[in-house]
């Protein structure tokens, strides 16, 4: 059985129309289609890959802006408290120094009170000690001596004087505070006597505060600066007394 050339020849030529027809209508639109869709997954691949970057930026970015929002409430936050405390710390000492402003006004309404009281009641008070004093020493007394043995008694003041402090005894600078206690308040023109005096003692004017103390009875009690000196009738019992013990 031989070889029949052309129906080999027919056969060959068929297969390479099939082919060529194959390549041109197939398999060029199959390889095609396979680098549109690989050139499609490549994109999708790469958008997938962008997507995650800006997704991840975006995480970033937004944990950036948490911290950052969370360090400005903080830093908000402990201003406020600051700024609460600061004026609660205010309110406090705004209502202590008002407290202590209305305890200062009432102790100085209730010692000027006393000493109006104490004032209107100088008349009694005189006349008592008068009486007293005209049993003790068993005689009538005029009223000037009356008046000058009462008005020395509580003022300490004889003859223009502070009584307690002796003829050139050195009382203190010029200048130095000087608070005198009296049991009743003194009048203007006692004050103005005391001071003259001190003035002269001292050698220039000082600063002077008068005080009442009633439990003192009678007499003066002298502060100048640091030294004290005591001329009331209390300091002059207590010294009897220790004098005695």
């Amino acid at each position: 059985m031989g070889i029949n050339g052309p129906f080999l020849v027919s056969q060959i030529v068929n297969f390479l129309i099939l082919f060529v027809v194959m390549a041109v209508f197939l398999w060029k639109p199959l390889m095609q289609s396979l680098d549109k869709r690989r050139q499609m997954l490549e994109k999708e691949k790469e958008d997938a890959a962008a997507l995650a970057e800006e997704r991840a930026n975006i995480a970033a970015e937004r944990a950036r802006v948490l911290d950052q929002a969370r360090g400005e409430a903080n830093k908000i936050t402990a201003t406020a408290r600051e700024q609460a405390q600061a004026v609660a710390e205010q309110f406090a000492q705004e209502m202590r120094q008002k407290e202590a402003d209305v305890l200062a006004e009432a102790r100085q309404a209730a010692e000027e009170e006393r000493n109006r009281i104490l004032g209107e009641m100088r008349d009694q008070i005189a006349a008592l000690s008068i009486a007293a004093a005209q049993k003790i020493i068993g005689e009538t007394l005029d009223d000037q001596r009356q008046q000058a043995l009462v008005e020395s008694f509580f003022s300490g003041i004889r003859e223009g004087r502070v009584e307690v402090l002796a003829d050139g005894a050195e009382v203190g600078p010029a200048g130095a505070p000087v608070t005198i206690t009296s049991a009743l308040p003194l009048t203007e023109e006692q004050q103005a006597t005391v001071r003259r005096d001190l003035a002269a003692r001292m050698g220039g004017e000082s600063e002077i505060a008068f005080q009442v103390d009633p439990q003192i009875l009678g007499g003066l009690v002298v502060r100048v600066g640091d030294r004290l000196v005591d001329g009331s009738v209390t300091g002059q019992l207590e010294r009897l007394h220790q004098s005695l013990a």
